[in-house]
């Protein structure tokens, strides 16, 4: 017996260490979720949603954990909320993503399963553009090719060609939604007020918690007010207003207004400026530098957060500019 009970007690430690590697197995290893896809849209949060939707949470973050696009959950519920407002078992009108006639599918969850599976794929295919994404999964990801051969980023312009083009194409009356982003956007805002951020500029809290009541508002060339919506320059000049900052009206004015400093000197609050952006002045474009290699601007896509680190914005790249006391 003392035999029996000494080697019991030699491998407890062993079986220790393989039920602990069992259940790590079980939980991380045993899954089938897929890597994360960049590009996460986590600052929004949804915004009038319907009850019937609200109560799937739960079936939409499981399969947006399965595909890899947990980050852009609430985006894509407030795109079943334009897809359905709640109101169909095809809740995310999936049918047709998988060649069936719409409202085929039967089953909410089933529809949530195949919509996220498509929403995965079209935005991996965009790189991580929300905007180049949602007006794909409504025209198809032949959208994201013809946006690709000119110039690679979503714009308004862009969604209304694609859809004269199809139409033309098809002889169709009209193709798709062209506006489909902005009837998606009404349904996600910022995600509350902004924290203080260590080393930012002073005031950072103020301007930003104003310039972000208008995200996800369309572009306005021209706009400088709520009333009028806001290109680059207006929203940056409104929202520093707000926080008792004065600046000129332009993005070649603003970047004349500022100091030029290094990227790595950059932070919260410092001003961003680009050139080539359309034909016009050598500054064409403005953005408040969020920290972090992103900004926040009004855009062809409306205003939102950009990424500074790669494609159309670090191509354009000028400066970083410091607001002169």
């Amino acid at each position: 017996m003392k035999k029996l009970l000494a080697a019991f007690f030699t491998f407890l430690p062993v079986l220790f260490f393989v039920g602990m590697l069992v259940v790590v197995v079980l939980i991380f290893g045993g899954s089938n979720q897929k890597e994360e896809i960049g590009g996460g849209d986590d600052e929004y949060v949804t915004n009038g949603i319907a009850p019937e939707i609200e109560r799937l949470r739960h079936v939409f973050e499981k399969y947006a954990r399965k595909e890899g696009v947990y980050d852009q959950l609430n985006i894509i519920m407030a795109l079943t909320m334009q897809e359905s407002g709640g109101r169909y078992l095809d809740i995310m009108q999936s049918s047709e993503s998988i060649g069936l006639p719409p409202n085929t599918i039967t089953s909410q969850e089933y529809s949530i399963q195949v919509g996220v599976k498509h929403f995965a794929a079209v935005f991996k295919k965009a790189g991580g553009d929300v905007r180049l994404t949602l007006q794909s999964y409504n025209y198809g990801g032949g959208f994201i090719d013809f946006v690709k051969k000119r110039g690679g980023k979503y714009t308004k312009a862009l969604a209304l060609e694609f859809s004269n083009f199809q139409a033309l194409k098809l002889g169709w009356k009209s193709y798709g939604d062209p506006h489909y982003v902005d009837h998606v956007m009404r349904y996600l805002k910022g995600g509350g007020t902004v924290k203080p951020v260590n080393g930012a500029m002073e005031g950072y809290e103020s301007v930003m918690n104003e310039a972000l009541k208008y995200e996800g508002n369309p572009y306005e060339w021209g706009g400088s007010s709520p009333s009028t919506g806001f290109d680059c320059s207006g929203l940056v000049q409104w929202a520093y207003r707000k926080a008792g900052i004065s600046l000129p009206r332009t993005a070649q004015e603003q970047y004349g207004a500022t100091k030029k400093i290094s990227e790595s000197q950059a932070v919260p609050g410092d001003l961003v400026f680009f050139t080539g952006t359309y034909q016009g002045k050598f500054i064409t474009h403005v953005g408040i530098y969020v920290g972090e290699g992103r900004m926040y601007n009004s855009n062809g896509g409306g205003v939102q957060y950009s990424d500074l680190k790669k494609g159309y914005w670090r191509d354009h790249l000028v400066s970083f500019g410091r607001i002169k006391k």
